[in-house]
């Protein structure tokens, strides 16, 4: 998907387009591949790398798993009318429940 601000502003209409680019930036490479561009809800293992990865380790939180765990699965209900839940979406969402969409821009 070439437009990402386009995707991430469905669900956050006022989404600022210099953390998107950020969120862009940080993704890199997986944005290439189609598979690795979505998150998968389904898959545990995702969810864990999500978790993980981008939630304690790129944003630093240190809020206990069920915490972050709850954080993912809002986002994911908010997604849930769309089979194409684009990573830099997710992130954006994530990042901003979190109040950490500074770190992007």
């Amino acid at each position: 998907m070439a437009d990402w601000a386009a995707d991430v502003k469905k669900y956050a209409p006022d989404a600022d387009d210099t953390v998107i680019a950020g969120i862009v930036k940080h993704c890199g490479i997986a944005l290439q591949s189609a598979d690795s561009s979505l998150v998968s809800f389904s898959d545990p293992a995702e969810l864990a790398r999500v978790r993980e990865s981008f939630l304690k380790k790129k944003l630093g939180l240190t809020e206990d798993d069920a915490s972050l765990d709850a954080a993912i699965s809002s986002v994911g209900a908010k997604l849930a009318g769309t089979s194409r839940r684009n990573r830099v979406t997710v992130y954006y969402l994530l990042a901003d429940h979190f109040g950490k969409l500074s770190l992007f821009g």
